[in-house]
């Protein structure tokens, strides 16, 4: 037999359990010394106020469970607005109520945080002049933003479902890792960089492939390169040119007299060693420039770091520089190299410390993946931590100003980093010079 549904098996229930009762009581009444009209007013009140309650009690328990399933059609239908008002707060029909209503004020919050984030995504998207588009399992275009649209001169309406292979993105679905790729499109030429992510949406997994053309940006930062580099190539060379042509003019002038003054060879000599030690000034800096874009690449081999900042500061001989010894490390580089580097540090910490009097250490720390050479030294910190990088920029009256420029680009050579600051607690300047580190 089929079984009767909740809302009339319960009522049944309830209708049946007082039933017992109630044939008692009319066999009592009915057996009694009793008239027979009054027999029948008292069986039809009795089992007319049984029925009243048996028709309550399935009210009460019926309706509130409906109302609890309308709310839950409601929240699964995305409406958010129907609350249940059902029994005293304190009570359990009232409790199923509050929480009822709680997951209700809860699940549109969420919405709204959804729609929100939503809607700043895709506006996002749009601005960005970025290239995004996502495909899914069988490599089928379903969302592209204004810059893909642009890029490959279809709307995303004409491209949505097509296969990336069919909009000529069928070979770059299949990188791993971000890569620089040299491609033609529809919306022009260039150099971009390709990164290809996986998520999911809707528990189905898609693929997202990002665009970004390094052309512009590789055209700005070169521009901007050359603007730094012709400016000071231009102070360096006006600083020489100067006075250089300032004294060949006081020269000729001297030499052009009828009559020349007692002593005016000593003048004479004394111009031409002028020019020729800004002459010699002159090529003293471009050497230098030269060595710096010029700098080889590193011709890498195993170096133990202890014995190497060993021998490194054994050929500092003005202060003695103590060493703090790290565990066993191994790295591979050029020793030639970074003998440079780290003579660069120890030497500007040195001529830093002399300053005050105080001294310079260097130590080393390493784990299974990295190894920090670290210099530090008491002297006076540094002044102008914003051009520490600028090529020729120096604040000592001997210095060649590509020290650390140089040292930071064999750093960089060797996949490494390379900082200077001060040091917070105390005066000085601590310098980090990191590397990854070898098996041994």
């Amino acid at each position: 037999m089929k079984k009767p549904r909740y809302e009339r098996r319960v009522p049944l229930l309830a209708l049946l359990s007082a039933l017992p009762a109630l044939i008692a009581a009319l066999i009592l009444l009915w057996t009694g010394d009793l008239s027979s009209r009054l027999q029948w007013t008292i069986t039809l009140v009795v089992g007319g106020t049984w029925l009243g309650f048996w028709l309550a009690l399935r009210e009460r328990l019926i309706r509130p469970l409906q109302t609890i399933s309308n709310m839950l059609a409601a929240l699964q239908e995305g409406d958010y607005s129907m609350r249940a008002r059902l029994g005293a707060p304190d009570d359990s029909l009232g409790l199923v109520a509050h929480e009822v209503n709680a997951l209700g004020s809860t699940l549109r919050e969420q919405r709204l945080e959804v729609l929100e984030a939503t809607a700043l995504l895709r506006r996002v998207m749009a601005e960005i002049d970025v290239a995004v588009l996502a495909f899914d399992s069988d490599e089928r275009l379903v969302l592209a933003n204004r810059a893909a649209e642009r890029l490959l001169h279809r709307s995303e309406e004409s491209m949505s479902g097509r296969r990336a292979r069919s909009i000529g993105l069928g070979g770059l679905l299949r990188s791993e890792g971000p890569r620089v790729v040299d491609m033609a499109f529809p919306g022009g030429s260039s150099r971009w960089e390709v990164r290809v992510s996986h998520f999911r949406q809707e528990g189905k997994p898609l693929r997202l492939l990002v665009l970004a053309d390094l052309s512009r940006a590789l055209r700005e930062e070169e521009r901007s390169a050359w603007q730094r580099l012709v400016r000071v190539l231009g102070h360096e060379i006006n600083n020489s040119l100067t006075p250089i042509q300032s004294i060949a003019q006081s020269l000729q002038s001297t030499l052009e007299r009828q009559v020349q003054k007692p002593g005016w060879t000593s003048d004479v000599t004394e111009g031409l060693d002028v020019i020729a030690g800004r002459a010699e000034a002159l090529a003293r800096f471009m050497s230098s420039y030269a060595r710096l874009a010029r700098l080889p690449p590193p011709d890498l081999g195993p170096l133990e770091v202890g014995d190497w900042v060993g021998r490194v500061v054994n050929l500092e001989t003005r202060v003695p520089v103590q060493i703090v010894p790290g565990p066993p490390a191994l790295v591979r580089a050029d020793g030639d190299q970074l003998d440079q580097l780290l003579i660069n540090l120890i030497d500007n910490a040195v001529d830093a410390a002399g300053e005050t009097g105080g001294g310079v250490r260097v130590g080393w720390s390493a784990d299974r993946r990295e190894v920090e050479i670290w210099v530090e030294d008491d002297g006076p910190g540094i002044a102008d931590t914003g051009n520490l990088f600028v090529p020729f920029y120096t604040t000592k009256a001997d210095g060649s100003g590509i020290g650390l420029v140089l040292s930071r680009q064999i750093a960089e050579a060797h996949s490494g980093t390379l900082t200077l600051a001060n040091r917070g607690d105390v005066s000085g300047c601590l310098a980090r010079f990191s590397l990854p580190a070898a098996a041994p």
